[in-house]
Formats: structure tokens, C-alpha cells, sequence
């Protein structure tokens, strides 16, 4: 059989964040030929005509869609599914509606709102959700784009009104090139929840937690742009992940398992996912965002969780590929 490893195409100058997407299309092909497939890797450009001209031309039977952004544009993630599902081609990981709805995070944090589950209240340019906010500090975030870009230590501050939110999301939405919106900012603890498709479904793998250490008193605990991709930085080296909780946790694991499998069902994803989230001062955990497509590079976290769980690289792929849904 033969497979189409499609990517969003990366422009010059891009960053770090772009460039890993390198990595996890070399890294898909070698398992996707280990499994017996042969594999054709293709870049997905803003010239939708040509990429639809080539995958005619290659007539793949079906695609494992790697495209988190093209040209750096992460606003158009859905490009790539819905240009499949016209094509009547099928393709890996998450379906054109649940790609959309998972990667515009405002779209998201109303769904979680909607089905009860815990996300921090926002500010955006549509208006406050719910009536209300209620927090002493917020942070600004690009509404669309993920991998923490942007995100640094002054995108988190103290506010005293409406106006004022308002200011510092044009100010920083300048500086970001995109969509903005701030979020209560949760105070304590960053752990992730992995999720792969399985034969009864998807497969909560082990919990996982980001470390602060030696952080400075007056540093806060952000997982920011650096800390994700900056290898030399003091974030990055300071930013460990763990799988060993203590016993006391056992309560609160199981609580941010149900919710990461309960927003698998919500958004209906395919494939693979990972939930993160904060937790609070009191213990209570709060939904930042559903990742419907998670870096698969060799030594990121959604690999590291598989290997907690005894799955190895050509596993995960090869579970990705048979939770492909059929096309007509």
C-alpha cells in the first residue's frame, strides 16, 4: 500500500517549533516502511491546487496527516482534511470538524463549558465567556496557534478591569500577528494526558507532569515557547517531565483521565490526542486545550507516554493507521 506523509510546508526563517515537523515526517516514513507500506512524503503549501494535483497524481491509499500549519499559518490547520475529505481520500488522526473545533481554542473552551468541564474563564474579541471573570491573573494566548508560540513571561499579568484586558490583548495580539484572547491564569501544577486509539477505543496512557526546577522566586511557572523548543535556555533545561507521582495523587490522575477520555468523546477524535492541564492550589485540574494532533517526534512526550505503556514508535503508528476511519 502506499502512503502520502503529508506536512504543512515550512518557509524560511521559521522556528524551531515549524521546523520539528522534519522530524516527525522522517520518523513516521521509516515506521510506516518497517510496517510494509511504501511512502511518499509531501508539503502542503497555500497553493491548494498543486497539493491536490500531486496526491491525483500519486493516488495514495490514504494520507497520515502531519499539517499543524501552512506556510506558518496555524489558523489553517483544517486545510488538509478538508482538501482530503473532497478528494474522498482518507487520512490519520483527527476528522475535518474535530481538527477545526480543537485547534480554535475559544471554540474549544465553549464546548468544555458546554459539557461541564473545568476550563478558565477568557476574555476574547467576541466578548466575555462566561459573564464574567474572575481571577488575579490572566494570560494572553494566540487563539489559534499552538506550541506555546509566543508565549513568554510578560504574556502573564495582573488586571483590574475589562478595559484594561482589553489593551494588553491588542498590544500583545500585535507582537503575536494573530487572534489573541487572555485566560484566568491557573496558578500550581502543568500535567498532560495522552490518548491512543485502541481496539476499544482510545487508551488512556500514563499521566505526565512538567516540572518547574530551581525556578526563581519571581519566575513563574509557564511552559512557555522556550521551555518547548530552546534546547540551550534556561526553561528548557529546567522543565523536566515525570510519570512518578506520589500516592496521594492517585485521586487527582484518575480525575484528569476521565476528563481527557471524556473530551476524546466530546470532540470525537481519531488516532491519538493529548489533554492539558493546570492544577490548582486546591487540587482542582482545569482543561487548557485538546491537542487533536500531537508532536510524534521520537523524543517527545506523547512517545515518551506510549513507551510508559510498553508501546513502541512502529506501535503507535500502527494504531494511528487502523483507527483511519472509512471514506466512501
Amino acid at each position: 500500500m502506499k502512503v502520502a506523509v503529508l506536512h504543512g510546508k515550512v518557509i524560511e526563517g521559521a522556528g524551531e517549533d515549524e521546523q520539528d515537523v522534519f522530524i516527525q515526517a522522517a520518523a513516521v516514513s521509516r515506521s510506516l516502511c518497517d510496517l510494509g507500506y511504501k511512502t511518499v512524503t509531501l508539503p502542503l503549501s497555500l497553493n491548494i491546487a498543486d497539493a491536490m494535483a500531486n496526491l491525483r497524481s500519486l493516488q495514495p491509499d490514504f494520507v497520515f496527516n502531519l499539517v499543524e500549519a501552512i506556510e506558518g499559518r496555524g489558523n489553517m490547520i483544517h486545510f488538509s482534511p478538508i482538501m482530503l475529505d473532497a478528494m474522498n481520500i482518507p487520512y490519520t488522526g483527527a476528522q475535518t470538524e474535530a481538527m477545526f473545533l480543537t485547534s480554535s481554542k475559544i471554540a474549544a473552551k465553549k464546548i468544555l463549558k458546554t459539557h461541564g468541564i473545568a476550563t478558565p474563564d477568557w476574555l476574547s474579541s467576541d466578548g466575555l465567556w462566561p459573564a464574567g471573570l474572575a481571577g488575579a491573573r490572566y494570560i494572553v494566548k494566540s487563539a489559534w496557534e499552538h506550541a506555546s508560540i509566543g508565549l513568554d513571561d510578560d504574556f502573564v499579568f495582573s488586571s483590574g478591569d475589562v478595559t484594561m484586558l482589553r489593551q494588553k490583548i491588542a498590544a500583545l495580539q500585535r507582537r503575536l500577528g494573530g487572534a489573541c484572547f487572555a485566560e484566568v491564569f491557573i496558578e500550581g501544577r502543568e500535567l498532560n494526558v495522552a490518548l491512543l486509539a485502541g481496539n476499544q477505543g482510545a487508551e488512556l496512557l500514563p499521566p505526565a507532569e512538567i516540572l518547574f526546577t530551581e525556578y526563581p522566586p519571581d519566575k513563574l511557572n509557564v511552559l512557555c515557547y522556550r521551555s518547548k523548543w530552546v534546547e540551550d535556555s534556561f526553561e528548557y533545561e529546567h522543565t523536566p517531565r515525570t510519570f512518578d507521582f506520589p500516592e496521594d495523587d492517585a485521586s487527582l490522575l484518575k480525575h484528569v483521565q476521565d476528563t481527557a477520555g471524556r473530551c476524546w468523546d466530546i470532540f470525537n477524535l481519531r488516532g491519538y490526542a493529548r489533554v492539558d492541564f493546570r492544577v490548582d492550589n486546591t487540587g482542582k485540574p482545569w482543561v487548557l486545550e485538546v491537542n487533536a494532533n500531537p508532536c510524534l517526534s521520537p523524543d517527545g512526550g506523547f512517545i515518551a507516554a506510549a513507551k510508559q505503556s510498553g508501546i513502541d514508535y512502529n506501535g503507535v503508528i500502527e494504531r494511528i493507521v487502523k483507527d483511519i476511519p472509512p471514506h466512501k
